[in-house]
């Protein structure tokens, strides 16, 4: 069924409801929009600025033709205006509101009618400005703004769906929230903000020097107390009317408050940077999920396009951003250190930020990152607080992962969640191994995110054999065994990378191994330090790979991490044919790094040694492609992993490199690719950032463009790639559809 809305009435002709007429006006939601307002020269002032088609002179008579009906008067009187109207209301008409509270128009909607009608779909825009009057009604103010309808279990579908398209028309967004919720959070967000503007105001004002104050204001002041020019009636009315949330919001406040106050009477400089460091990466962190980047759980809906063109050429000296997996666990053992740990090079991207801010939810204060560097402010082993909600890591495998051998010790529930990539990927192989050791996690249907992990457990270590290499399980299980009764051990069926047992050792912790196993013990301490994070072998891939397939190509990758674990990327780029040596072979904070140099060598197929698939498990993207422009056949094989990262990588890889004209087929473990020149075309990375980057490296061995959809999500891993693809020579761009 569909609702074809001919007469809109809105009832109250001020900012809101005059913004809501002169925007339906210049829409296609209705034919006609009529307005009342109490003041009859508004009315007039809204048909001559042409912000309504047509005043309702006579109320009862404009109620009943209309089929929607909008009160747009102030809280105060919207139970009034509900009560006069209500006999002259047809059972078809659907009724919404613009009011700023829901559980005081719900109730008297209830009281009224004796039920709460189906068609009634309270509703609330998030806009406004301090001007007011029909006078200064914008058609655009609900542009890209959100607006929450709260319906009730007795509201019709069809009625939300109506006054939500009618939202629609107008260019805003609509939300749904329960009525209750909706007051507790707008209580927070809007009505607080507001009363501390009136009140900072009124107070300053009240100084016997108040001219200078306000006459030398900065611009933080100002744009904080503008709200304080908003009308005083209307928010007195939404005090009264909200006046249990509203004291809630104001009880926290007060609280933190006190904190702060106390800590700048003491110069507790730690708890001042505490607070002002989270309070920074909080306003951050939610602009991101208010603007729907990929650190939101909305993401954008606009569609990141690499565009590549051939011809490109590969030269230079460049240094890629820091090593993830390094930067994960600099903020992870450095939270749980003794001391403060001053991290260089730390990876701006948002898997690593989420990490971050995950340990700033958890009470940890830190610093950054600014230009690569954080300082952390370490709480011990034992330190940890519990986080005001879910922790969400947004794409991040290795953040999931790893914090729940971490969490799974403490003394606090929690909850672990991420984005829609991220809830597809399997946790059990955590989870499963976590259980034996006395934790007690429960995931979502088949073992995938949200996790939630009860606190106050005892661990008990274990010996565990790991059905397959996974750096990631084997570094969980080692942070659990930090808290964990006895030895905990873990085994593994072929070397992945070390970088938690190498940092352990670097935080002065006891790490054993022998042969292919590795055992901790709880009882030790992490003694904070400083760690120079190197840059990220997986990122310095995609030009190690564009300088192995062009001729002529001469690049160097500056202080690149070639820990042993992850250096299957350069042995079989060697076997391969590459041109490729290492320079300035150095160690730093316990790991091997090294400057790497490649010249164009003309490549050949190979059969890839399975022992060398672990170490190279994240760079198979782009070892693909030079695979699709090496001579002859490459074999992979023991692969499987590669079908459970953020994309199936495999078919991910066998349906693009097919798109433009390679010779590929996919198996359950790998494929087998026949090398070629390639063709232009139009490939889709599926949302996963290491396809993206490797299809624009393919542009330099194709005959035409190549144009790659879905690739926001290069910011997870690589900040900058498109930058630095172009410095070398690379011919890409990127542009939203």
């Amino acid at each position: 069924m569909s609702f074809n809305a001919e007469q809109v009435l809105i009832i109250g002709l001020g900012l809101i409801g005059g913004s809501l007429a002169k925007a339906l006006k210049g829409g296609h939601f209705c034919r006609t929009v009529y307005g009342y307002d109490r003041d009859p020269d508004e009315m007039a002032k809204a048909v001559t600025m042409q912000v309504i088609d047509a005043a309702a002179i006579e109320l009862e008579s404009a109620v009943r033709a209309a089929d929607v009906v909008v009160l747009a008067v102030p809280v105060k009187v919207m139970e009034q205006v509900l009560e006069q109207i209500a006999p002259w209301v047809r059972d078809e008409t659907l009724i919404t509101d613009v009011g700023s509270t829901k559980a005081n128009l719900v109730d008297a909607a209830q009281r009224i009618f004796g039920r709460l009608p189906e068609n009634f779909v309270p509703g609330h825009p998030i806009a406004g400005s301090e001007k007011s009057g029909v006078e200064a009604a914008d058609a655009s103010l609900f542009e890209r703004h959100k607006v929450i309808l709260t319906p009730g279990a007795e509201t019709s579908a069809l009625a939300t769906r109506s006054i939500a398209r009618m939202w629609q028309s107008t260019g805003a967004e609509v939300l749904q929230m329960e009525v209750g919720r909706h007051d507790e959070v707008l209580a927070a967000t809007s009505h607080l903000p507001h009363l501390l503007a009136f009140s900072l105001v009124d107070t300053l004002a009240k100084d016997e020097e108040n001219r200078d104050i306000f006459r030398y204001a900065a611009g933080g002041f100002r744009d904080f107390t503008r709200i304080a020019a908003s009308d005083p009636t209307m928010w007195h009315d939404v005090s009264v009317a909200n006046r249990d949330a509203i004291l809630s919001q104001l009880d926290r406040y007060v609280e933190g408050l006190a904190v702060l106050r106390q800590a700048i009477a003491e110069s507790e400089s730690q708890t001042m940077l505490g607070i002002f460091t989270r309070a920074k990466a909080a306003r951050e962190h939610f602009s991101r999920i208010l603007t729907s980047t990929s650190y939101s759980q909305n993401m954008n809906n606009n569609n990141v396009v690499f565009r590549a063109l051939p011809g490109g050429s590969v030269s230079g000296s460049i240094r890629v951003p820091g090593d993830k997996s390094i930067s994960h666990r600099s903020i992870m053992l450095g939270s749980l250190a003794d001391g403060i740990t001053e991290v260089t090079g730390f990876l701006e991207g948002e898997d690593s930020l989420a990490t971050l801010q995950a340990f700033r939810d958890m009470g940890v204060v830190i610093e950054g990152p600014h230009q690569g560097e954080v300082k952390i402010y370490g709480v011990g082993l034992h330190g940890l607080q519990a986080p005001p909600g879910p922790l969400y890591v947004g794409n991040s495998g290795t953040s999931i992962r790893l914090l729940s051998g971490l969490l799974a010790a403490q003394a606090f529930d929690t909850e672990l969640s991420g984005d829609e990539s991220l809830s597809k990927r399997p946790m059990e192989r955590v989870a499963k191994p976590l259980r034996a050791m006395g934790a007690v996690i429960e995931s979502a249907e088949g073992g995938r995110p949200p996790l939630k992990i009860k606190g106050g457990q005892r661990l008990k270590g274990i010996d565990y054999d790991m059905p397959m290499a996974s750096a990631q399980v084997k570094s969980c299980l080692m942070l659990a065994g930090l808290y964990a009764e006895g030895d905990t051990s873990v085994s593994e069926p072929a070397p992945t990378r070390d970088h938690t047992e190498r940092m352990l050792k670097g935080f002065g912790y006891d790490v054993e191994q022998q042969g292919n196993k590795v055992t901790v013990r709880s009882g030790g301490t992490l003694k904070a330090g400083a760690i120079d994070v190197p840059a990220d072998i997986s990122s310095a891939t995609f030009f190690l790979v564009a300088a192995a397939i062009t001729p002529g190509s001469d690049l160097t990758l500056e202080h690149v991490g070639i820990n042993p674990t992850r250096i299957g990327i350069i042995n079989i780029l060697r076997l391969m044919g590459t041109d490729l040596e290492l320079l300035n072979e150095r160690e730093v904070g316990g790991e091997p790094v090294a400057d790497i140099r490649v010249r164009y060598a003309p490549l050949k197929g190979i059969q890839v040694p399975e022992d060398q698939v672990p170490l190279a498990i994240d760079e198979f993207p782009a070892l693909f492609i030079a695979a699709a422009c090496a001579e002859g056949e490459t074999v992979v094989t023991g692969a499987e992993e590669l079908r459970v990262k953020e994309s199936d990588r495999i078919q991910s890889m066998v349906d693009g490199l097919k798109a433009l004209g390679a010779d590929i087929e996919g198996t359950p473990d790998g494929a087998i690719i026949r090398g070629g020149r390639l063709q232009g075309g139009e490939v889709f990375s599926h949302g996963d950032h290491r396809i993206a980057m490797s299809f624009a490296v393919a542009s330099l061995c194709a005959e035409g463009e190549i144009k790659i959809n879905d690739c926001a999500n290069v910011a997870t891993s690589f900040p900058g790639f498109i930058e630095l693809a172009q410095q070398v020579g690379i011919k890409v761009v990127k542009e939203e559809d």
